[in-house]
């Protein structure tokens, strides 16, 4: 798999999901998903999910991956075997914010998400 971007780095301040991207329906190699955050405030969280499809518009109830729910800026990766999905030819990212405190409730996140063949990083 080229690597690709799922989100590109954007600001967000609701609830929303990426475009979809098409992986091909044979998958041998676990997949490196990377998310970034390069700004956030106080007071706030950011939880990111990845969720797989067989054609690209009925999506898994059930995300393939999750990262851990994100108060701070930095970087995290995760590796995905698809292995236990063998049907998904598509992935898309789905986000959830929320902000909590006093004054303005709107979150504000600015952040990507990356994927790139998790076996191509062991030849580099």
């Amino acid at each position: 798999m080229e690597p690709v971007f799922l989100v590109p780095e954007t600001t967000v301040h609701a609830n929303g999901e990426s475009t979809a991207i098409e992986i091909g329906a044979r998958h041998p190699d676990p997949l490196m998903v990377t998310l970034g955050v390069t700004k956030i405030v106080e007071q706030e969280a950011l939880l990111v999910s990845i969720h797989s499809s067989a054609d690209g518009s009925t999506w898994s109830a059930t995300p393939v991956a999750v990262f851990p729910q994100k108060f701070y800026t930095g970087v995290s990766t995760l590796v995905v075997d698809l292995a236990a999905h063998p049907n998904a030819a598509y992935l898309r990212a789905q986000w959830k914010v929320g902000r909590w405190g006093r004054g303005d409730k709107t979150p504000s996140f600015r952040f990507y998400v990356f994927v790139e063949s998790a076996s191509a990083l062991k030849a580099g």
